[in-house]
């Protein structure tokens, strides 16, 4: 479990840093390529979706069209909305380049696809009500704290694993870890980072809670992030996005499309 600097500033917005800016990867040549279409969906908002007058819009879309500007190949450039269950025999019988749509790389999916590096992480985090809300280090000031968190979930294997001082209350339901957030009837709840903040940043809520100490990462529980998936012997198109996505990451575009669909960070 690696716990991410700065983010017991919680209150502050915190971007996710997941390149390594003095790393040198090669620029590559795409001039031949006839066409780079990205397959995604249109039912998984912020990430991809229809706006108000019908277009295709979102996170992946921006993100897309910022890669196809890095690699030079904005005029090849085109996105496709397809079915999520279509995403896969549209890209192996040619009809997409790769798909931007939140597949995520893991031993099996890795037999399929070549993936690029993972561009978006969802840590682990704990809120709580504001008044109480703790920073960074954590463990101690949480001993015996009551901590809801979902019955069965990996979330729930990472807090018995790693916080285990806590008094674990596990809940079926998220709208019944928040209500019980809520009521005072638990001290703190352990999940999702970015349900957390849809919740933190919407009505229900009614600002009663932050986040409090830090974003964990531990993709041995909560797995590698989002990448971008293209067939699995185009390998060099997978090397070609890691190019385009560090460049995105270093100029601070993907800080401005992070910013811009997650207002409340996750991190």
């Amino acid at each position: 479990m690696q716990l991410l600097a700065g983010g017991a500033r919680a209150a502050d917005p915190q971007v996710p840093v997941l390149w390594d800016a003095k790393e040198r990867l090669p620029k590559p040549d795409l001039s031949a390529l006839p066409r780079l279409r990205f397959l995604t969906t249109t039912d998984f908002p912020p990430f991809n979706f229809l706006d108000n007058a019908g277009r295709l819009s979102g996170f992946h879309v921006d993100l897309a069209r910022a890669i196809c500007a890095e690699l030079g190949v904005a005029d090849k450039c085109q996105i496709q909305a397809l079915p999520w269950a279509e995403l896969d025999g549209a890209l192996q019988r040619g009809e997409g380049e790769a798909i931007i749509a939140g597949i995520a790389p893991t031993q099996e999916s890795r037999q399929k696809y070549a993936f690029s590096r993972s561009y978006l992480q969802f840590p682990a985090r704990f809120i709580m009500p504001k008044g109480k809300a703790l920073t960074e280090p954590i463990f101690d000031k949480l001993r015996g704290k009551r901590v809801g968190v979902i019955a069965g979930s990996a979330h729930e294997r990472m807090l018995r694993d790693y916080f285990g001082t806590v008094q674990i209350v596990p809940f079926d339901k998220p709208d019944d870890v928040y209500g019980e957030l809520k009521a005072g009837k638990i001290d703190a709840a352990f999940g999702d980072g970015m349900r957390f903040a849809f919740w933190l940043g919407g009505t229900d809520a009614a600002g009663c809670c932050r986040f409090a100490g830090g974003a964990y990462l531990a993709p041995e529980y909560l797995g590698a992030g989002m990448a971008i998936a293209t067939r699995a012997d185009d390998r060099a198109l997978a090397a070609a996005f890691d190019y385009a996505l560090q460049e995105i990451s270093v100029k601070g575009t993907f800080a401005e499309f992070y910013l811009r669909y997650f207002p409340v960070s996750f991190f």
